[in-house]
């Protein structure tokens, strides 16, 4: 069963959707064919209120995506090279999205979300992207529910600058088998 993710999905609340993507799908669409990858890590930015979120410093070029509809792609540069893949959560106005650390495709984790982009070639072309039209990239449940016990709980990675923020446990992640684990890429910083 292949179910694309639908824009009320994505405008629960932001914690709540992160926990449900693990273990969702990832797609994208290239030269006619598909990338597949199962959702293994992601993170959560909840609103201006958020030090460790974007939009804490306020509307700005880059953060108005976050203010605008559920289900859209936000997608920027770190470090001047490494683009990060995020989709917008919760209402209108409030800016809040769901940042996706981590994949497996085909037993191969890809495991940071620059890495994550650089497989899938994805670039901020495909900034404000609707992901809930299966256009080039979007979400997928493809049936099976995740254990509870298999989701790890922990908190964000790279926002020590958020102060308490930082230690929200909005990072979760699958608990998966050595096996998908030893084969991860590593070639570049998470």
């Amino acid at each position: 069963m292949r179910k694309v993710l639908s824009q009320p999905y994505f405008a629960r609340p932001t914690v709540q959707v992160a926990r449900s993507l693990i273990g969702k799908y990832l797609v994208r669409s290239l030269d006619g064919h598909e990338i597949v990858g199962r959702i293994i890590e992601v993170e959560a930015y909840v609103g201006g209120e958020d030090k460790a979120c974007h939009a804490s410093k306020g509307r700005t070029p880059r953060t108005e995506v976050m203010f605008g509809p559920s289900g859209i792609a936000y997608v920027y540069l770190i470090y001047g090279m490494y683009h990060c893949l995020n989709v917008v959560t919760e209402r209108e106005e409030f800016p809040a999205a769901v940042l996706i650390r981590a994949i497996e495709v085909e037993g191969e984790l890809i495991d940071g979300p620059g890495r994550l982009c650089r497989a899938l070639q994805i670039d901020r072309s495909l900034n404000r992207l609707d992901l809930t039209i299966q256009q080039s990239l979007w979400f997928e449940e493809r049936g099976g529910r995740i254990p509870v016990h298999q989701v790890k709980v922990f908190p964000r990675i790279g926002v020590d600058y958020a102060g308490e923020w930082a230690k929200k446990p909005w990072r979760f992640r699958l608990d998966l088998p050595p096996s998908i684990n030893k084969r991860s890429r590593r070639s570049e910083p998470s």
